[in-house]
Order: C-alpha cells, then sequence, then structure tokens
C-alpha cells in the first residue's frame, strides 16, 4: 500500500433497505430476506428489494426520458451512486473516477430484446447500447454530471471488490485522489435463474405458510457457512452498493483500507476452485501484508451457500489462520447472492460492524466465535474460476 486510503461514504440498496440504517437494523433481526417468485410458471427463492425501495427506482425510471429504457442495473448503481456522493460531501467538479461493474449485466433487458428479435426477426433500435457492459458506468458519470475517468467490468461474484483495487490502483498512481467504486446486479431473471439451476447449485427448499423455509429442520433455505449440509442452497438476490474511495487517512473516514489481495487460480473447468482454495490462500496472504493474523477480528466471507464454494473458503483460512481463527460471518443467508455487488455488500456489512462494534453472526450456526473488540476486518470475494479478492479494513 503506497498510500493510505479512507473510505468515507457507502450507500447500497438491496433486500436490507435503501440506508445504512436501515440495514443495521435488519441485520438486528434473524430473519431472513428471502421469498418465492413465480418464473415463466416455475417457483424460485429469490431475495427481492423491499417494496418501498422499488417504487424509488421506478420514481427514478420515470424522472428523465432517457431513464425510462435503461435496465435495472443501471437504476440500481445510479440511485446507489447518487446517496453515496452525498454522504461522502463530492461534487461533480471534483472529476473523480467511476469504476462500476456487473456480473451478468442488463439480463432483464437483454432476455427481453432477444426475445423479440426471435420473434420478429429484427432488433430494437436500443437493443445494442442498453444492454452493453459499459452502459452502467456510463450513465453513472452522466447521472452524476462528472468528468473523470469511468470504467466497467466484469469479474463475475468478485467484480465490485475488483473495482476496488482498480480505484486503490488509480489513487496509488496519483492519476486521481477520489474513486467511485462498486458493483451492481439485477439478476432475478427466468434465464438467469435457470441457469443457476442448471449448475445445480441453486437452493431447492420450499417456503411454507409461514414464509419460513422447510429445510430438513432448519428454517433458513440458503444455508451459507453451514459445513454440514449435504447439498447445494444458494439463493440469488438482487442490489447495488457503492463506496467511495479518497487519498489519505481522512478525519470523516468510515474505515481506512489496510491491505489488499488478489489471486487467481488455473481452471480445471468453468467453474472450478480448488478444494482449498488457493486463490484465497494467496489474497488474504497478500492482504495481511505484514500483519500477523492473529490482528483479524473478523472475516466476511464470500461462502455462497454451496458445499464446495464454502468448504474450500473455511479450509484457506485455516490454511493461515492456524490456531488463531478469527470469527467468521456471512450475509448471503439473509440477503442471498447478488454476484458482481456482493462483494461491496458485504464489506458494507464489515463497516457496521466496525462503526456499531457488534458482530453480526449466523443464526443457525451453533457456537460462532464472537470477537472481543473490532477493530480489523478481511473481507473476501471469489468469481467463477478462482478470480479471489481480499480487502483488509481497520477501524
Amino acid at each position: 500500500m503506497q498510500k493510505p486510503i479512507s473510505i468515507t461514504a457507502v450507500s447500497s440498496i438491496s433486500p436490507l433497505g435503501k440506508s445504512l440504517t436501515e440495514a443495521w437494523e435488519n441485520y438486528q433481526s434473524s430473519t431472513h430476506c428471502i421469498s418465492e417468485r413465480s418464473f415463466q410458471g416455475e417457483q424460485a427463492l429469490v431475495a427481492q428489494l423491499p417494496q418501498e425501495v422499488k417504487k424509488e427506482i421506478e420514481a427514478l425510471r420515470q424522472s428523465d426520458p432517457k431513464y425510462k429504457l435503461l435496465d435495472d442495473t443501471v437504476l440500481y448503481a445510479m440511485y446507489a451512486s447518487r446517496q453515496a456522493i452525498k454522504l461522502a460531501h463530492w461534487q461533480a467538479s471534483d472529476n473523480f473516477g467511476i469504476n462500476i461493474g456487473s456480473s451478468r449485466g442488463a439480463t432483464t433487458l437483454f432476455e427481453n430484446y432477444h426475445r423479440s428479435f426471435l420473434k420478429h426477426n429484427k432488433a430494437k433500435t436500443l437493443s445494442s447500447p442498453t444492454t452493453t457492459l459499459g452502459n452502467i458506468a456510463s450513465w453513472v458519470a452522466h447521472d452524476l454530471q462528472t468528468q473523470g475517468p469511468e470504467i466497467s467490468h466484469s469479474i463475475t461474484c468478485s467484480t465490485a471488490l475488483h473495482a476496488m483495487l482498480n480505484g486503490i490502483a488509480w489513487i496509488n498512481s496519483g492519476m486521481c485522489n477520489k474513486f467511485l467504486v462498486g458493483g451492481s446486479e439485477a439478476p432475478l431473471t427466468a434465464f438467469t435463474i435457470a441457469q443457476m439451476q442448471a449448475l445445480k447449485i441453486y437452493s431447492k427448499a420450499k417456503l411454507n405458510s409461514n414464509d419460513h423455509a422447510e429445510f430438513g429442520e432448519a428454517s433458513f433455505p440458503c444455508r451459507a457457512l453451514d459445513l454440514k449440509k449435504k447439498q447445494n442452497t444458494m439463493i440469488l438476490g438482487e442490489g447495488a452498493s457503492m463506496v467511495c474511495l479518497e487519498e489519505g487517512q481522512k478525519d470523516n473516514a468510515l474505515a481506512v483500507i489496510k491491505g489488499y489481495g488478489y489471486a487467481t487460480e488455473i481452471l480445471e473447468h468453468n467453474i472450478s476452485i480448488s478444494s482449498d482454495a488457493q486463490c484465497f490462500q494467496h489474497s488474504m496472504k497478500m492482504a495481511l501484508g505484514d500483519n500477523p493474523p492473529e490482528s483479524v477480528d473478523v472475516i466476511v466471507m464470500h461462502a455462497p451457500g454451496t458445499v464446495k464454494g464454502d468448504l474450500s473458503e473455511y479450509k484457506a483460512i485455516e490454511k493461515i489462520f492456524c490456531n488463531n481463527m478469527p470469527a467468521l460471518t456471512t450475509n448471503k443467508w439473509k440477503v442471498g447472492h447478488t454476484f458482481g455487488a456482493s462483494g461491496t455488500l458485504s464489506l458494507e456489512l464489515a463497516i457496521l460492524m466496525l462503526i456499531h462494534q457488534k458482530f453480526v453472526g449466523v443464526p443457525y450456526l451453533e457456537d460462532q466465535k464472537q470477537p472481543h473488540t473490532i477493530k480489523n476486518i478481511l473481507v473476501n470475494a471469489v468469481g467463477f474460476g478462482g478470480n479471489a479478492v481480499s480487502i483488509f479494513l481497520s477501524k
């Protein structure tokens, strides 16, 4: 790390709500945000935005004629980005950089336009510009009226934390002193759900009339970080999460980035990861730097709720921390897996724990370790193919 970098604002929209206050209040409850929804006649479990948040997104869509034909991924990013720079007290004239990514991109529009093409053998006029991956960051830059660099990318489920790496690199290079980074995902579509089901990683749990899942004796349909589970339980969620990065140690910093790490595994197949997640071992070691493993109080794990994914990450943590295992947690049991946005939603949880000095655990796990104090937190994310990122945060 060449320069200290402060996180001066975090903003998100997710199944938890539309503000840090709402998110923290929801984290105090042991109930999940998962519901059942029909996709072309087939039922699937998902974690959706609350109705009041959907109304805010629809109001944003109607606020400008140019916004009416944009995908939800763009509008989610736009909404969260407006809130983030407001909290950080940034001005458009600051010409801050923007890096916002997505795993799937404009899934709803792409599926609708492709369906129309198959029916009419003719593409709609705006089918290309509104479905390109780059239209997320570019529309956010347009909405915020800033003229700094704007970048879009997709590195599947580690997209948002790769955006953070990019922001750090730009700031360390001296080419920018402020960067807005994050991810946006609106994957609750028939084709996206079907793709995850085809991989056999999606939860098969059913909700009963009391809105609790019938999964054996458990009441949680996504069993993220449950290392005893016998079947995959991943569930998709939607949302966007943005983080404001600034050069230096700022008085208004919510947290300081103490270290960062990244690694990529050699692929054995399209979604492979080694049994002890060597990519995570490398990224966590790099993020720790000269800091001893025992200095980490909490790790917010990627833990998507799959049997192999959760266990391999846990084994990687065991390799690095040995007998000094920190407290472990994840938020995917509650908000689902938001693909490209998940990394910064995990980082938001870490920052909330640092602010409130209270550990948010996983309610169905027994004998969870509780940290005495929360000063340092490691946040993990990994995408298909073992593209791991670890961010080391300090109070």
